[in-house]
């Protein structure tokens, strides 16, 4: 019988990504417990040491899921394939109850970022990770926001080229479009853009970002930099590697001395700019794939989270 405080999950992908994140799960104290991983290559690495971790696994895609002898325990699936690989065949499936959280550069939500707004998304059946640039960037516009009104901000997202592979660089322009869209609807930014910049440095270096926010009017700097100090230390809570590389730089535009933005005309305010560096936990990726441990790092901080908030409104012991 399944534990009343356990969370069973299963994997859809057993890449690089569907790896790392199964050694997570492995790896933690709970509640999450890893039931199962899916993959469409019988010869994957990922399927192989599921195996020898005593994983249920299938080569059979969702349809090899579904059929397991014990789906019926599983509570939620980890989609870690490129956007819309899988993705069809689990949405036309009858899932009942499992709840879904989508890895890939998908434009489906509702967004996720667990240091801004996981609590809005407790009781959602699917919930959308946004991209790893959205992951690293967005919380810092999200701190910036509580001070004034961004009317723009753009992020731009140096990732190096060996930690992209060719299903990622084939959904560039999605991955762009995904960042975007959460900047404005997670971060609060009235407009936004995001850049992914594929570094060929060898040896590779730690992903970095860069946050450029123009907030109306003149802005407290201390309370910003005050919030965004905050909100670093609420993403290192579950991706350590997560940091500023340096203080957060501030510069003024008056009527006198506006910035022309082509798209608007002039801007009087603040230009804030954040820059950060991102190294991964190196469970199973490399520490310079930071772009793919934020995604794994928030997946399952998110899903952590889900499963203790339904433990606690069930009124189950944890």
């Amino acid at each position: 019988m399944m534990s009343r405080v356990s969370w069973p999950v299963a994997i859809i992908g057993s890449g690089g990504v569907g790896i790392d994140l199964m050694i997570k799960i492995l790896h933690s104290d709970g509640p999450l417990t890893l039931a199962a991983m899916v993959g469409t290559d019988p010869d994957s690495d990922g399927l192989a040491l599921a195996d020898r971790m005593g994983v249920a696994t299938t080569s059979s895609g969702v349809d090899g899921l579904l059929a397991l002898p014990h789906f019926g325990d599983v509570r939620m699936v980890f989609d870690t394939v490129s956007a819309g690989a899988l993705r069809a065949d689990w949405t036309e499936c009858a899932h009942g109850p499992i709840r879904m959280i989508d890895l890939s550069p998908s434009p489906i939500g509702p967004y996720c970022v667990p240091a801004v707004n996981l609590d809005e998304h407790f009781d959602a059946p699917y919930v959308n990770m946004v991209t790893g640039g959205g992951q690293a960037t967005i919380p810092i516009v999200a701190a910036v926001a509580q001070s004034g009104i961004v009317s723009y901000a753009e992020v731009v997202s140096a990732v190096p080229a060996a930690a992209v592979g060719p299903e990622t660089r084939a959904d560039i322009d999605a991955l762009n479009e995904t960042t975007a869209a959460g900047v404005q609807l997670v971060g609060g930014s009235q407009r936004a853009k995001s850049l992914t910049i594929l570094n060929p440095a060898v040896p590779p270096i730690m992903m970095r970002n860069t946050v450029y926010c123009l907030v109306d009017g003149d802005v407290d700097q201390q309370r910003i930099e005050s919030d965004v100090s905050t909100m670093v230390d609420k993403v290192q809570t579950y991706a350590p590697g997560f940091r500023l590389k340096q203080r957060i730089q501030f510069e003024s535009f008056s009527s006198a001395n506006p910035l022309y933005i082509p798209e608007t005309g002039k801007f009087t305010g603040t230009r804030v700019t954040a820059l950060l560096e991102v190294s991964g936990a190196a469970d199973h990726l490399p520490a310079y794939a930071g772009n793919l441990d934020m995604m794994t790092a928030a997946a399952r901080a998110a899903a952590e989270a889900i499963a203790a908030h339904a433990t606690e409104t069930a009124g189950l012991p944890t």
